[in-house]
């Protein structure tokens, strides 16, 4: 380890050129990746569109339809209050966490720590070289948890890439003591089968719990063998966090075929990603109630006993989802929002071509009691403004801004910005916010954009991929009331009960 001190709503009709949508269908029907939907351990490589399609980007510029090349617009209720460039840590920028004044931000190079006891003026406590994608990040007490999804030479910040193929490779979690901010301590890790591409914390007092999700076996993997139908459980002591280990592996997908009981994917369903695991857990702990998003299915399963999750319902979207990616709950807890990351956040989907209801968000309701429980679906939503087929845009990570009496979300769309919008009614929901950036490039598809958008404090943050750590404030009636709200520490998806 290394520490490291130093304006208005548009609807544009853009058209999709063969190359762009040649290169969608690919990414559509290819099965999973040995690496992730996400970006891998290097930033993802560009490609140039077509030139009737960088024509159409210049063109839509000029006439006002799409920002300009890296221009900023936002509706009148978003405030631009910070942008913080990233600076040692050159990587792709990836998830938050949040604790007092400070907020963690996950790279794939390592991670970065800011004091934003000023919104205004972020300031940098730290920075830590530890590379392995997707350094999925977050904090409890004096602990941080970072995941690696990337095969390594072994479990130190100073370790390579290594093949997945070679016995002696490592993927997995690790832990770091916090209690200092401007010198973190790698204390822990934990190999995790098929590594850990996000994680989730179901914490207690003396313990706190680890839901490792990951995916995409292989028979050619000696630490990733098929079936991998399940998640790994890793039980972290406080006072003893390295006395780390797993200690249980629950099949969420049980079944007789060699792959379990999730979506077989393609060919019996074209253009659906096959489950072989997880990729996001949300978890309600105040409801002992979580959501898993799998590849091919979506789930909800009870947390009663936090080492032996049990499953409650599970659906499937086979027309308009290719990728369950996260969950979020709202407060009541009668409603789960799932999104698909279509094109596996490297594509341009937010274009007339793919419509509204693909690389979107899917709205159930929550029906009956106990495990009795259904997701009902209800509706589809989508930021109503296309981008260019330059832009990689898709339903990326969100969080509740908590208004008692409403369910309002904040969300990150990589290149189509951020979204701030309403589902109180599950099948009408509206945008009411957005804010984005032109796109980065009008001739090469480049991955950029918001990665995360998550309110905390009265203010909202997101993790620019490209262009680093953004600060953005919201003023509107609708969303005003959450900002009397404080929370001490905020991992999104172990998901607060904001009123209790």
């Amino acid at each position: 380890m290394t520490l490291l001190n130093n304006h208005r709503t548009r609807r544009r009709r853009l058209g999709v050129a063969a190359t762009a949508a040649g290169l969608l269908a690919a990414l559509l029907m290819a099965g999973p990746a040995v690496a992730t939907p996400d970006p891998g351990d290097s930033p993802a490589a560009s490609e140039k569109v077509s030139k009737s399609a960088a024509a159409e980007a210049r063109a839509a510029i000029a006439n006002g339809e799409i920002p300009g090349q890296d221009e900023i617009v936002h509706s009148d209720n978003i405030e631009h209050l910070a942008n913080i460039p990233k600076d040692t840590l050159a990587g792709t920028n990836s998830d938050l966490a949040f604790q007092g004044k400070y907020a963690f931000a996950g790279n794939y190079d390592g991670f970065r720590i800011f004091d934003i006891s000023n919104p205004k003026s972020p300031k940098t406590v730290s920075q830590v070289l530890c590379p392995g994608s997707q350094n999925d990040i977050t904090v409890s007490g004096d602990l941080l948890f970072l995941s690696t999804d990337s095969s390594r030479s072994d479990n130190s910040c100073n370790s390579t890439t290594q093949p997945a193929t070679e016995k002696s490779s490592w993927e997995g979690m690790k832990v770091f003591d916090i209690s200092d901010k401007k010198n973190p301590k790698y204390v822990a890790a934990v190999e995790t089968a098929c590594g850990s591409h996000t994680h989730t914390l179901v914490p207690e007092r003396k313990n706190v719990y680890v839901y490792v999700s990951s995916y995409s076996p292989s028979a050619s993997f000696p630490d990733c063998q098929p079936p991998h139908d399940g998640i790994s459980v890793i039980k972290v002591p406080r006072k003893a966090p390295q006395k780390a280990k797993i200690v249980n592996f629950p099949v969420l997908f049980p079944g007789s075929g060699p792959d379990g009981g999730g979506n077989p994917g393609g060919p019996t369903n074209p253009g659906v990603s096959k489950t072989t695991g997880c990729h996001d857990i949300t978890v309600l702990p105040s409801k002992d109630l979580a959501a898993g998003a799998c590849m091919g299915d979506g789930i909800l399963f009870s947390i009663k006993d936090p080492e032996n999750p049990k499953i409650i319902d599970q659906v499937q979207d086979n027309v308009n989802f290719a990728f369950w990616h996260s969950a979020s709950f709202n407060q009541k807890a009668n409603k789960v929002v799932f999104t698909d990351e279509l094109g596996g956040g490297g594509a341009a989907t937010c274009n007339e071509a793919t419509g509204p209801n693909r690389g979107a968000d899917g709205i159930y309701d929550i029906v009956g009691k106990g495990d009795k429980r259904k997701l009902v679906f209800k509706s589809y939503f989508k930021i109503p403004r296309h981008q260019a087929d330059t832009e990689n845009c898709v339903a990326h990570n969100g969080s509740l801004i908590p208004v008692k009496g409403k369910d309002i979300m904040v969300q990150a769309w990589y290149q189509g910005g951020v979204s701030v919008w309403d589902f109180t009614n599950s099948s009408k929901p509206k945008e009411i916010a957005y804010f984005e950036r032109g796109p980065l490039s009008t001739t090469t598809m480049v991955t950029g954009g918001s990665w995360s958008a998550y309110y905390y404090n009265g203010y909202i943050y997101s993790n620019d991929i490209a262009k680093g750590f953004d600060v953005l404030k919201i003023n509107d009636r609708r969303t005003d009331p959450a900002k009397w709200l404080r929370l001490r520490e905020l991992n999104v998806q172990t998901q607060p009960d904001y009123f209790d």
